[in-house]
């Protein structure tokens, strides 16, 4: 290649992105970012799929452990350290790799999202706080119901922020989101398991091994810390621990409930990036997948390239 550009690794969770990336990632020597809206946050590391110590000293991680629990970290921080850590890694000659399922953080990048401008209003999120996720979500179908189709219903952080910027400006995201692509070439790779049932056998396994590393007591190491109404305990899993923990069901139903919802939210990512024609899928259970990713990258990096791959 002619000059350094991105690789991308998306996909639904529980697809095995991670490890793809390590391997990728040791054979040309270079980083990862994380591409996770959770993973900025210092503490949520189990249920979030976080790196482990071991693995950072494998490879480089970047964009993870950004902030407290209890700040504020907006799309428009991520896209903007997201830029200057890829241009600064450019100025090396490194083609590094961004990695993770939140589609937005990836559009953010890939696709050069202009993010309204809008300081944190903390007056203004406390009151809305107030009112409790499921009202404020209702709020924001009726005001925004562009931006209530990319956000989950309990995600209290991304609902806050949509109803935010409409109520300082006047105008939703989507008014206010235009493009400006990168200039350098990009490989978007996707994974992806076509068959559901082995999508719920990996997610199950997953779940059971997050459990086994410690995840009931990080959620109530974090309680702890924190107290129990921390917006982020409205998250994927760590809200059905918190249920457990408080006594109102046990861990075995938490369990069942995490599986289900995590296989809800796997549709809702696959929705997401299949959207994306550019995107290059495999599947992730194939046993060649490794050799057959590798070709695609070697490709993209012999390739001269005239101008940027438009994805996301």
């Amino acid at each position: 290649m002619d000059r350094p550009g991105l690789i991308v690794i998306c996909g639904p969770t529980a697809t095995g992105k991670s490890g793809l990336a390590m391997a990728l990632a040791e054979r040309l020597e270079t980083v990862i970012l994380s591409a996770d809206s959770r993973q900025v946050y210092r503490g949520f590391d189990i249920g979030t799929a976080k790196p482990t110590a071991l693995e950072r000293l494998q490879v480089p991680h970047y964009l993870i452990d950004l902030c407290e629990p209890t700040a504020s970290f907006t799309l428009a921080q991520y896209q903007q350290q997201a830029k200057e850590l890829i241009a600064n890694f450019h100025q090396r000659g490194q083609t590094a790799l961004l990695v993770g399922g939140t589609g937005l953080y990836i559009q953010a990048i890939a696709q050069g999202l202009i993010i309204p401008a809008v300081a944190p209003q903390p007056h203004l999120r406390s009151q809305l706080a107030n009112h409790g996720q499921h009202q404020i979500y209702q709020w924001l179908q009726q005001v925004d119901p562009i931006s209530a189709r990319r956000i989950h219903a309990n995600d209290h952080v991304r609902t806050l922020r949509a109803l935010e910027v409409y109520y300082v400006t006047g105008l939703t995201l989507a008014q206010q989101q235009g493009q400006q692509p990168p200039t350098y070439p990009i490989l978007s790779i996707g994974l992806d398991c076509p068959q559901p049932e082995r999508l719920t056998a990996r997610i199950q396994q997953r779940t059971a091994q997050m459990l086994a590393a410690g995840w009931r007591q990080e959620v109530e190491d974090l309680i702890t810390n924190y107290g129990p109404d921390l917006p982020l305990f409205n998250t994927l899993g760590y809200q059905e621990l918190r249920q457990h923990l408080a006594g109102q069901i046990s861990l075995a139903e938490a369990t069942e409930l995490i599986v289900l919802h995590t296989r809800q939210f796997a549709k809702r990512q696959r929705t997401w990036f299949r959207a994306t024609s550019e995107v290059l899928w495999f599947d992730a259970d194939q046993s060649s997948l490794l050799e057959q990713v590798w070709l695609q990258v070697q490709m993209f990096l012999d390739a001269p390239r005239q101008k940027s791959s438009k994805n996301f």
